[in-house]
């Protein structure tokens, strides 16, 4: 009796190993920002990001070019993501609430924003790091935020309100002695939010 012929391995189509790639640096980045978010940079380590993403390690290196390169794509990642809610002909006030949907329905940026300011250094921020201010300069131009404001300012104000449920849960909690993750919390703060930055921008 003659042996089963064995099956030539097939080698893999360009479009697959695309598709491939493309899957294994998705993996990878949500296995980063599941670190980060939780651990910091500083406490994130390599192997348990390529463990949580089940992919070797040195793909980080290949695809990413090592930990900080993976800690960089994901902000370019969210920046991508932001482009498509933040609509520039939508009022001011709904695309507050959109941001706060999206940090309500994932915290991880969120939470990773926190670990960036508690840990690192400011002086190691590049200068020209800074945050764009063009859409709520328009806005102002435009006569949707009153002269008076600055632009920057109104934009802290606005990250601190967005991010508190996420950095300060025990305070919604204390306040309005909701889970700040539960619909009854999410609908009444983003209700209150809407009216806070119309109240905001009225002139």
């Amino acid at each position: 009796m003659t042996e089963p012929t064995k099956r030539a391995r097939r080698a893999p189509a360009p479009d697959e190993r695309t598709l491939d790639a493309e899957r294994s640096r998705r993996l990878l980045l949500d296995a980063a920002l599941e670190e980060f978010s939780a651990k910091g940079f500083a406490g994130a380590r390599v192997q348990d990001i390529a463990d949580r993403a089940g992919v070797n390690k040195q793909l980080i290196n290949y695809y990413f070019g090592g930990k900080e390169g993976l800690y960089r794509a994901l902000g370019r990642r969210w920046l991508e993501r932001e482009a498509e809610f933040n609509d520039p002909s939508v009022p001011f006030e709904e695309i507050v609430v959109r941001y706060l949907r999206h940090v309500l329905d994932d915290p991880r940026g969120t939470r990773l924003n926190a670990w960036r300011g508690l840990t690192e250094d400011l002086d190691d921020v590049p200068s020209g790091d800074r945050e764009d201010l063009s859409d709520l300069e328009r806005r102002q131009a435009a006569g949707e935020l009153p002269a008076d404001l600055d632009p920057g300012a109104v934009m802290l104000a606005v990250m601190a309100m967005v991010s508190a449920p996420v950095t300060n849960p025990l305070a919604v909690r204390r306040i309005f002695g909701l889970d700040p993750g539960s619909p009854e919390f999410r609908e009444r703060y983003a209700e209150q939010l809407r009216r806070i930055v119309r109240h905001l921008v009225a002139d």
